[in-house]
């Protein structure tokens, strides 16, 4: 057994591989935690760690507003939550520094752009929790948009990860059935959304949430570096 853990699931051969995008595809953490605490700054709030905006991540981009919000000193009294207003204000200050500092200091992971090429023989989908117009840019400018037969984003559909609905479309786009697909991510929200979704589900473990959390959450299979990723999901 090399770092590649298949958890006793090997030798599946896969008809279209879906991936997450942040923490899976590409380190982001440098430039969300940017927009973030600008946001946060304009809004006269302290400041948060990289670290503490990160464990925010997953769930679409109110949600981290929302839960950076609330970590900050001004929501510290004890079952406070933010105002719908706040939020919505918040948001928008978010999505405009975010739109402004995407790729400052993002970076696809290592091996990325070798390991699609080799799986390009299969259909490949992008299904983020990211709002759509900063992931198709994200994509593009980083050279990796030819990949894809379909990307979704947590504003594309009514519900997001880890809801099936995004996932289930992508595979009925792909032509593909759901039991033949695998979801690929690095948190416990993509391995919930494709066992959510009759998927077979694969962790990055270099990602933003490590190995435990991907273990916890029941990930089928489990690698280290993209060079791996190929051997798990192709024929021998």
């Amino acid at each position: 057994m090399t770092n590649c853990d298949r958890n006793g699931k090997g030798g599946q051969v896969y008809d279209c591989l879906l991936f997450d995008l942040d923490g899976t595809l590409v380190d982001s953490r440098a430039d969300l935690a940017a927009a973030v605490n600008l946001m946060l700054e304009e809004l006269g709030e302290p400041v948060l760690s990289e670290a503490a905006v990160i464990g925010f991540v997953g769930e679409g981009a109110r949600l981290l507003v929302e839960r950076s919000l609330r970590a900050t000193a001004g929501q510290a009294v004890a079952g406070q939550e933010p105002a719908e207003e706040a939020v919505e204000r918040a948001l928008e200050i978010f999505m405009r520094h975010y739109r402004n500092h995407l790729l400052d200091r993002t970076v696809l992971y290592p091996g990325v752009g070798e390991a699609l090429t080799q799986l390009a023989e299969l259909p490949l989908g992008v299904i983020t929790n990211k709002p759509y117009e900063f992931a198709v840019t994200m994509l593009k400018r980083l050279g990796l948009d030819h990949y894809f037969r379909i990307v979704l984003g947590g504003d594309s559909l009514p519900e997001r990860k880890p809801s099936p609905m995004m996932l289930l479309e992508a595979a009925r786009a792909c032509g593909v059935d759901p039991a033949r697909t695998l979801m690929i991510g690095d948190s416990r929200i993509d391995i919930a959304a494709g066992r959510n979704a009759g998927m077979k589900t694969c962790g990055f473990t270099g990602g933003f949430r490590g190995r435990d959390e991907l273990r916890q959450a029941g990930a089928d299979l489990l690698f280290d570096h993209f060079a791996e990723l190929p051997q798990l999901v192709l024929p021998d």
